[in-house]
C-alpha cells in the first residue's frame, strides 16, 4: 500500500479582529461594515437605542413584547406571510431587549441578502402591531414566566439583582416584566413605546460577510435606507448605583435536593483601564475547568459539576462631564451543589478567596489563561455572527470600533501582579452578596456558622 507523505504544517500566520468600515445614511442610521471573504452566510446586527429604563412606570416587558412583534406582520405582509418571505430566504430573524436597547438579529446566505433585508426594513418602518398578535406575544410572555419562577438559576439571577440595585431602579426589577406589568401591555402600549424610541437617528446596522459583487450602498440604500422616523436627542443615562454590602439570602425551596449558588456585586465596565486584567484575573479565579474554583469545589471536593466566575457588562456609557456615567458590569461567581454540602462548599469558596488574595496568582495560571482567552480568538470569531455580534456590543457600550482588537494585546501584555491585584478587587470576600436558592430547612444553620454576612429566608 502507498502512503501519501503526511502535510506539513503551513506557517502561523497574524491574526487581528477585523476592523469595520463606518459611515451613515441620509436617514442618520449608522452603518458599520466589515468584508469577510468566504463568509457566504451574511450577519446583520441592527442596535436600536429603546433602553428598558425608557419603559413608562407599570409597564416592564413593553419592549420585549415590542421586539418580539417587530417580525409579526408589517404593513404589507401578515404574521404568517412575514415568516415564509424569511423561509424563502434561508433566513433566521430574532430580536431581544435588554438594559441598552433593542437588538435585532439577521443571518442569511448572501446571494438573498436584498431580500431578507427588505423584509427587516420593513419590520423597522411599518410593524403592524396588531391586536391579536400583541395579545398572543402578551400570553406567551406570562406563560414563560412561571417556569423561569421554577429554575433556580433564573430564580437566583433575579433575586440578586432586586438584592443589589434600589427597587426605583430598572436594574432591579426582571428584564422582560412580571405577570404584573405584562398583562397591562397592549398593542397601544407597544405603538406608543416604538414611536418614542424606534428611529433611524439612534439606531446603527452592522454588516458582516463575503460582500462580493454585492453593492452594498446602493442595497442599504433601498431597504433601511428608506426608514424615516423623529431626530430625538438620545436619552440621557442615568447612574448605577448598587448596594454590594456582603450579606446572604436564601429563597427557599422546600424539599429541594440541590443548592443554586449566586455570589455578585458591581464592578468595573469595559470603559475602566482595569477590564483586561480584570477579564484574565476572573479567568483564572472560574473561567473555565482547570480554573481554581473548579479544582478545589469540583476535583478536589465533589461538590459540583462545575463553578464558574465572570463579568456581564450590564450598560456602558463613556464617562461625560454632564453625569459621570460609566456604566458598570455584574461580577458574579455561579454553580450549584448538592444540599447537605451548601455549608461546605461555600466555606471552600471563601477559601479559594482568601487564598488568592493572601498568596496571588501563579505566573502558570496567569500563562495558561493567556493562551486560552488569546489563543482561540480566530476560532471564536470564525463566523459572521460572532463578529457581527462582537461589534454591535462594542455599539450599545459607547466603545471604539477598534476596541476588541485592542484588548487582545492588552490581555497578553496584563502581567501575574496585575491580574491579581484585579481579580481580589473584583472579589472581595466581605462585598458579595450572596442568594442561595435551595431548601432554608437544612442549608440556613450550616450557612449563618460561616459568619459571611447576614442571613435572610425569603420565600421562593
Amino acid at each position: 500500500m502507498q502512503y501519501h507523505p503526511q502535510p506539513a504544517p503551513g506557517a502561523a500566520r497574524p491574526w487581528a479582529f477585523p476592523a469595520p468600515e463606518r459611515g451613515a445614511l441620509p436617514n442618520g442610521l449608522t452603518v458599520l461594515r466589515c468584508h469577510r471573504p468566504g463568509q457566504q452566510v451574511v450577519a446583520v446586527e441592527i442596535f436600536l437605542e429603546a433602553p428598558l429604563d425608557a419603559e413608562p412606570e407599570g409597564l416592564d416587558g413593553v419592549a420585549t413584547i415590542m421586539s418580539r412583534a417587530l417580525s409579526e406582520g408589517t404593513d404589507k405582509h401578515s404574521a404568517e406571510e412575514f415568516a415564509a418571505e424569511l423561509e424563502r430566504c434561508g433566513a433566521t430573524l430574532d430580536a431581544h431587549a435588554d438594559h441598552p436597547g433593542v437588538r435585532v438579529s439577521l443571518e442569511v446566505p448572501a446571494s438573498r441578502l436584498a431580500k431578507a433585508l427588505g423584509l427587516v426594513a420593513e419590520a423597522l418602518r411599518a410593524p403592524a402591531f396588531a391586536d391579536s398578535e400583541i395579545e398572543r406575544l402578551v400570553n406567551n410572555r406570562l406563560d414563560e414566566i412561571p417556569h423561569e419562577q421554577a429554575n433556580p438559576a433564573r430564580r437566583a439571577a433575579k433575586q440578586l439583582s432586586k438584592e443589589l440595585f434600589p427597587a426605583t431602579a430598572r436594574m432591579s426589577r426582571p428584564r422582560q416584566g412580571t405577570e404584573k406589568t405584562v398583562e397591562r401591555i397592549d398593542s397601544a402600549a407597544v405603538r406608543a413605546f416604538y414611536d418614542a424610541h424606534v428611529r433611524p437617528s439612534t439606531a446603527t446596522a452592522v454588516v458582516v460577510g463575503d460582500l462580493t459583487g454585492i453593492d452594498l450602498d446602493a442595497l442599504l440604500a433601498d431597504t433601511v435606507g428608506d426608514w424615516s422616523g423623529n431626530t430625538a436627542e438620545r436619552r440621557p443615562v442615568p447612574p448605577i448605583t448598587a448596594d454590594d454590602t456582603g450579606r446572604v439570602v436564601i429563597v427557599d425551596r422546600p424539599g429541594a435536593v440541590q443548592t443554586q449558588l449566586l455570589l455578585g456585586r458591581i464592578g468595573a465596565d469595559r470603559h475602566d483601564s482595569v477590564w483586561p486584567a480584570q477579564v484574565l484575573g476572573t479567568y483564572c479565579l472560574g473561567g473555565t475547568l482547570t480554573s481554581r474554583l473548579d479544582r478545589v469545589l469540583r476535583e478536589e471536593k465533589g461538590y459540583t459539576y462545575g463553578v464558574r466566575a465572570f463579568a456581564q457588562v450590564l450598560r456602558s456609557s463613556a464617562r461625560d462631564a454632564a453625569s459621570g456615567a460609566t456604566g458598570a458590569a455584574m461580577l458574579a461567581i455561579s454553580g450549584s451543589v448538592d444540599t447537605e454540602s451548601t455549608g461546605p462548599a461555600l466555606e471552600d469558596l471563601w477559601k479559594v478567596l482568601r487564598t488568592l488574595a493572601a498568596e496571588g496568582l501563579t505566573d502558570a495560571e496567569r500563562e495558561t489563561a493567556v493562551q486560552n482567552l488569546v489563543g482561540v480568538a480566530p476560532l471564536k470569531f470564525e463566523t459572521a455572527a460572532s463578529v457581527a455580534a462582537t461589534l454591535a456590543d462594542q455599539v450599545e457600550q459607547h466603545l471604539p470600533d477598534d476596541y476588541q482588537a485592542h484588548l487582545y494585546a492588552r490581555l497578553a501584555d496584563t502581567g501575574t501582579v496585575e491580574a491579581t491585584a484585579a481579580v481580589v478587587n473584583a472579589f472581595p470576600g466581605d462585598r458579595l452578596v450572596t442568594v442561595l436558592v435551595g431548601d432554608a430547612a437544612q442549608i440556613e444553620q450550616p450557612v449563618r456558622a460561616l459568619g459571611i454576612g447576614e442571613v435572610s429566608v425569603v420565600t421562593g
